[in-house]
C-alpha cells in the first residue's frame, strides 16, 4: 500500500497528501534556493520530522512507564551546506516540563535518540540534540 501521493503545483511548490488520512502538507523551495518560502520547505520537512519522531516514541515510551505526558514541545534548526546542497546539521531542543525520576529521563531520551528517522537518516548529518527538563 502506497504511503502518500505528491503532486507539483508550480512554481516550486508541492502538495503532499496521506492516502490513509488525506491530511495535506504543502512544501515550497527556500527563499534562497529560488524559491518564495511560503510553507515549509523539504528539507525543513525532514528536520521537523525527525523532532516529531522523537517526541512520538517518548511519548509510547511515557505512556508505558505511566508518565503524563503533556505540554512537551521542541524547537528545530536546519543548517544546509552546498557542494552539494544539502542538510549539514540538525539542532533540535525538546523541552520536557514534566517531573521525572532520573531513571525514567535516560529512558525518554534513549527513547527519543533512536526513532525510526534518527536510525534512518546518514550518520555524517550532525545531529545536536538538547532535553531541556522542568
Amino acid at each position: 500500500m502506497m504511503t502518500s501521493k505528491v503532486f507539483y503545483q508550480g512554481n516550486l511548490r508541492t502538495k503532499c497528501i496521506h492516502l490513509k488520512s488525506g491530511n495535506e502538507i504543502i512544501t515550497d523551495a527556500p527563499v534562497d534556493n529560488f524559491g518564495k518560502g511560503e510553507a515549509f520547505s523539504p528539507t525543513d520537512s525532514v528536520a521537523t520530522a525527525l523532532a516529531s519522531c522523537m517526541i512520538t516514541v517518548m511519548a509510547i515510551k511515557a505512556n508505558q512507564l505511566n508518565i503524563e505526558f503533556k505540554n512537551i514541545s521542541s524547537d528545530v534548526k536546519k543548517i544546509m551546506s552546498s557542494n552539494p546542497r544539502r542538510i549539514s546539521e540538525i539542532r533540535i531542543v525538546i523541552n520536557l516540563p514534566i517531573n521525572v525520576s532520573p531513571k525514567e529521563k535516560v529512558i525518554l531520551e534513549k527513547a527519543g535518540d533512536n526513532c525510526p528517522i534518527h536510525n534512518s537518516l546518514d550518520p555524517r548529518l550532525k545531529r545536536v540534540v538538547k532535553y531541556n527538563w522542568a
